[in-house]
C-alpha cells in the first residue's frame, strides 16, 4: 500500500526527539527540526509543529502558504540524489545548506518533499552530519520513513561526501555549525 498523501504531512516527525530516541542520550532539542512529505493537505501550522521556516524540496511550489520563511529548492527527478558525488547534487546541497548560514533563520524548521524520505532524508542526514552526530544515528533516523528506504542509498550519500569541510565549499561551515548548534544542541551534551 502507497503513502496517503491526503492525509497531512507523511512521514512528519521532529528530528531531534528520533535521534535522542536512538542514540539513548538527549543529544539535540525537540520540537526545532522537523521533516515531513507534502503540506498540500495540511490546514493549519500547528499539524507541522508551527515551523518558522519552510524548506520545500520537491520540483513544485507549495499550495498552502502559511505565515512562515519560505525556501525552494527543486531538483530534477531525472538525477540520483543519493549520489552525492554528482556535481548537480554537490551544488544542490550546498545552496540548501547556506540557509543555514542566516543568523536570523527562524525555529522550528521544517524539511519537506512530496514523500518526506528521499530528498527529505537526505538533507537531514546532512544537517546531521554537519552538527557532528554519529553515522549509525543517521542512518537509523533515515530508516524510520515509511515507504521505499535502504541502508545502501544513505550510505552511498555519507560516503559521496568523504570531507564535509571540502564538499561544502560554497558554504561558510563554521557559521552554518554556530546557528545550527546554537539552536539544535542541547547544553548537556556536545555532539
Amino acid at each position: 500500500m502507497g503513502l496517503d498523501y491526503t492525509d497531512g504531512c507523511v512521514n512528519f516527525r521532529d528530528v531531534g526527539e528520533f535521534v535522542n530516541l536512538i542514540s539513548g542520550e538527549k543529544l539535540l532539542n525537540e520540537k526545532l527540526l522537523l521533516r515531513g512529505g507534502s503540506i498540500d493537505y495540511v490546514n493549519e501550522l500547528s499539524e507541522i509543529g508551527n515551523a518558522w521556516s519552510i524548506i520545500n524540496l520537491r520540483n513544485g511550489s507549495d499550495s498552502i502558504i502559511f505565515k512562515s520563511e519560505y525556501f525552494h529548492f527543486p531538483m530534477s527527478n531525472k538525477i540520483e540524489k543519493y549520489d552525492t558525488s554528482q556535481k548537480e547534487v554537490r551544488i544542490w546541497l550546498n545552496e540548501i545548506i547556506k540557509v543555514f548560514e542566516k543568523s536570523d533563520l527562524k525555529f522550528p524548521i521544517l524539511v519537506h518533499c512530496l514523500s518526506g524520505k528521499d530528498r527529505t532524508g537526505i538533507v537531514i542526514c546532512i544537517i546531521l552530519l554537519i552538527i557532528g552526530v554519529k553515522k549509525e544515528t543517521i542512518i537509523e533516523e533515515y530508516l524510520l520513513s515509511e515507504g521505499d528506504v535502504k541502508v545502501e542509498w544513505i550510505s552511498q550519500t555519507l560516503d559521496g561526501i568523504q570531507d564535509v569541510e571540502k564538499y561544502f565549499n560554497r558554504v561558510d561551515l563554521s557559521k552554518v555549525r554556530d546557528n545550527l548548534k546554537s539552536k539544535l544542541i542541547t547544553l548537556y551534551n556536545k555532539v
